[in-house]
C-alpha cells in the first residue's frame, strides 16, 4: 500500500509541474524518464545495499571526523562554555563547525580540485539531463558553494542569459544545499538521509525544470565562462573562506533566533484565540501532501507541521522540530528528513534575488518577478525526493 501511495505522490508532483509548464509541447520526456530511473536506482543502492551502506558510512565518518577537528578550534576559543552531556549550545556544536568546513572548501577550490569536479561532473550530467552545459555546471556548483555564492562564478554570463535559463539556474540553487552546512545537518538528522537527499535533489531539479520550463539550447548559447576572480595568495583565500563560513554561521543563528521566536509568539497567539497552535493548523493544511508522499495516516499532521515549518521559516528550524518530536516512525522520519534537505523556503526568494541583483540589477528584478514560481519548482523537487524515498524504504 505504501508503494502505491508513493507512486501516486510522484504522479501528483508531475501533474502539478505539468499544469504550470510554460511550454508543454517542448517537454523532453526521455531525459525525465532516464533521470527518474537513476533516482530510484541510486536511492535503492544507497539505502538497501552493502555498497550503499559502505558509501554512506564512509561519508558520514568523514564528516564526523571533520566535526571533531572543528571542535578542537571551537573548544580552544569557547572552552568551558559547552556542556556536551547536558544541553550543548546549538551555536557552538552545530553552527560554528561551518567555519572549518568552509575553510576546507576554500582549500579545495584553491588547489583546483573543486573546479575539476564541477567541470567534469557537470559535463556528464549535461549528456543526461537534456539541458545546457551551464545549467549542469551550475547545479553541481550550487551543491558545493550554496544558493547565493554560486552566481558569482557565472556573473559574466548573467547579463546575457535569457529569462528561462536564469530560472533554471535559480531553481537548481534553491533545490540544493551548500557543502559547508552538510556537517550541521548531520548533527540534527541521520547522515544517510542527508546524502540521499543530495543525490535526489540534483536530479530532481533537472526533472522539474524540464517540465516547468522546457527549452532548447543552441550550440552557440551552450558555453560556460566561469568567473575566477582576482588571484589571491593561499592565506588570503583561507582568511576569506574562514570569514565567509563565520558569516554563514552568524546569519543562520540570527535567522533561527528570529524565526523560532516569531513562530513561538504566533503559536501562543493562535492557541489563545483558537485553541490550536499556528504550526498545528499548518500541519492539517499540509497533511494531504504528507500522505501522498508516503507518510502513515496517523502521522500526517505532525509530519505536515514540520514540512510547513520548513517552507515558512527554514530547514534548520524544521530540523530542530523534527529532532525534538518523539514517537515518529522510522519511515516518517526518513521521508521528512529528505524533504527538509534543501533551501526551498520563502526567505530563499529574497536571498537568491539579492545575490543576482548584487551582480546584475536587471536580472535581479527578473528573478524577483518569478520568485513564487521559483519556490514552487524547488518545493516540488523536495516532494519528489521525499516520495521516492517513500517508494523504496
Amino acid at each position: 500500500m505504501n508503494f502505491i501511495i508513493s507512486l501516486v505522490g510522484i504522479a501528483v508532483v508531475f501533474v502539478l509541474a505539468y499544469l504550470v509548464s510554460n511550454n508543454k509541447k517542448q517537454i523532453k520526456y526521455k531525459p525525465i524518464l532516464i533521470m527518474l530511473v537513476l533516482q530510484v536506482v541510486l536511492t535503492f543502492i544507497l539505502l538497501n545495499t552493502g555498497v550503499g551502506l559502505f558509501v554512506i558510512e564512509g561519508i558520514s565518518a568523514t564528516f564526523t571526523k571533520l566535526l571533531e577537528y572543528a571542535a578542537a578550534g571551537i573548544n580552544f576559543v569557547f572552552g568551558g562554555m559547552a556542556n556536551p552531556d547536558e544541553n550543548p549550545p546549538f551555536f557552538l556544536t552545530v553552527l560554528l563547525p561551518i567555519v572549518f568546513i568552509s575553510a576546507l572548501i576554500g582549500i579545495a577550490q584553491y588547489i583546483k580540485v573543486l573546479p575539476f569536479i564541477i567541470k567534469y561532473l557537470g559535463l556528464v550530467l549535461s549528456k543526461i539531463n537534456g539541458l545546457g552545459k551551464l545549467e549542469s555546471f551550475n547545479a553541481v556548483a550550487s551543491a558545493i558553494f550554496g544558493q547565493s555564492e554560486v552566481f558569482i562564478s557565472v556573473k559574466k554570463q548573467l547579463g546575457h542569459l535569457p529569462d528561462h535559463r536564469l530560472y533554471t539556474l535559480c531553481t537548481s540553487a534553491m533545490s540544493t544545499v551548500s557543502a559547508s552546512i552538510l556537517g550541521a545537518y548531520m548533527t540534527m538528522i541521520d547522515p544517510k538521509y542527508v546524502i540521499v537527499a543530495l543525490v535526489l535533489n540534483l536530479f530532481g531539479g533537472f526533472i522539474i525544470v524540464n517540465i516547468l520550463n522546457p527549452y532548447e539550447v543552441t550550440e552557440e548559447e551552450d558555453f560556460v565562462e566561469v568567473e575566477e576572480g582576482e588571484k589571491q595568495t593561499f592565506f588570503e583565500m583561507l582568511g576569506e573562506y574562514i570569514m565567509d563560513g563565520f558569516k554563514v554561521a552568524i546569519i543562520v543563528g540570527a535567522m533561527l533566533i528570529g524565526f523560532v521566536a516569531i513562530i513561538a509568539a504566533i503559536n501562543g497567539l493562535f492557541d489563545m484565540i483558537f485553541g490550536i497552535t499556528f504550526q498545528t493548523m499548518l500541519g492539517y493544511v499540509f497533511a494531504p501532501f504528507a500522505f501522498i508522499i508516503g507518510i502513515p495516516m496517523n502521522e500526517v499532521v505532525p509530519a505536515g507541521t514540520i514540512m510547513a515549518t520548513k517552507l515558512v521559516s527554514n530547514e534548520f528550524v524544521a530540523m530542530l522540530d523534527l529532532s525534538n518530536m518523539k514517537g515518529l516512525s522510522e519511515r516518517t522520519t526518513a521521508i521528512i528528513s529528505v524533504f527538509l534537505v534543501s533551501f526551498a523556503n520563502f526567505s530563499s526568494i529574497g536571498i537568491i534575488t539579492g545575490a543576482v541583483k548584487g551582480l546584475h540589477e536587471q536580472k535581479g528584478n527578473v528573478v524577483a518577478r518569478f520568485g513564487l514560481k521559483l519556490l514552487f519548482g524547488a518545493t516540488l523537487v523536495s516532494f519528489l525526493s521525499a516520495a521516492i524515498v517513500g517508494l523504496l524504504i
